[in-house]
């Protein structure tokens, strides 16, 4: 009867560390995660572009949904849009980026040099602009990273950074 009962824990044990292995877990996205679910390009203005996936970062939320930001090589693009265009920002959530909601959805993102962080549709329609914030205790920038701050994350281009919330 004691034995029984031990083999019956010990399936019960490893069947949840299976179980529990498979269920993604929220929080920034590892080197192997980012490189599964990165796009390899990104259509943006009437073109596909080529994603840097060395650039690229994301994060899940607790119900495994996902947010994913990279940089694109914006050299096919005219001067305009390359000005402003600098990357993707992918959302299967809403987001709150410093007091704006975005809904879910595929969009261009851009820091521009006056401290401002702009998302536009994927047209080049502008949806919302807001002031970027500038770490200059960050001791070494990277082109583009998103890092945890409490209940929300930080989307780093060098030292400007924008905070992003899912909703």
């Amino acid at each position: 009867m004691q034995r029984k009962r031990v083999h019956t824990i010990f399936l019960f044990l490893v069947a949840s560390v299976l179980l529990s292995a498979t269920e993604p877990t929220s929080g920034v996205l590892g080197a192997d995660d980012v490189k599964r679910v990165v796009p390899a390009s990104y259509f943006f203005r009437g073109q596909s572009a080529s994603v840097q996936l060395r650039n690229s970062a994301g994060f899940r939320v607790s119900d495994g949904k996902l947010v994913l930001a990279g940089l694109v090589d914006t050299s096919g693009y005219s001067t305009d849009v390359a000005e402003k265009y600098q990357g993707f920002l992918i959302t299967e959530v809403k987001l709150n980026i410093e007091g704006s909601e975005l809904p879910p959805g595929e969009y261009g993102f851009g820091f521009s040099k006056e401290g401002k962080f702009t998302v536009m549709d994927v047209g080049k329609n502008d949806l919302l602009s807001v002031s970027s914030h500038l770490d200059d205790d960050l001791h070494r920038p990277v082109p583009l990273k998103i890092v945890a701050d409490q209940s929300s994350y930080r989307l780093y281009s060098g030292k400007k950074w924008v905070s992003l919330k899912a909703q």
